[in-house]
């Protein structure tokens, strides 16, 4: 496993939610905000896991956000709302783990490897 490709994936998988759901990756999965699970009652184009399935005080393909829109209403108005960030975070999230990758070769990432193979993990940084 390579924990900078799971990084990567991470970051991007981030960026998407954040923009197409207005929620943060665990805030989607979980349907949590701020600590408190509201699914579904919380009257904003924030969507999450929970709520499309019809979990929360909406049922699945009722009302979404405030002033009853409907599912891909919203989804595009969030996607309109966050296109630039969105192709931002997806190009230049991997581009600059590669660029540091490249730089920390050597003086970080090969020691660290060979730190992390002697305790018989396998993973690679």
């Amino acid at each position: 496993m390579n924990l900078v490709n799971t990084a990567v994936g991470l970051g991007v998988a981030n960026t998407l939610t954040q923009g197409m759901f207005n929620s943060n990756l665990m805030d989607f999965f979980t349907g949590n905000r701020d600590g408190q699970y509201v699914a579904g009652s919380d009257g904003a184009g924030r969507l999450t896991l929970p709520e499309l399935l019809g979990r929360g005080s909406i049922k699945f393909g009722g009302n979404y956000g405030s002033g009853g829109a409907t599912l891909t209403s919203t989804i595009k108005d969030n996607l309109e709302k966050n296109m630039f960030s969105i192709v931002g975070g997806v190009i230049l999230i991997p581009v600059v783990a590669k660029v540091a990758t490249k730089l920390l070769r050597k003086p970080v990432l090969t020691p660290v490897n060979r730190i992390i193979k002697m305790t018989g993990l396998d993973v690679k940084v």
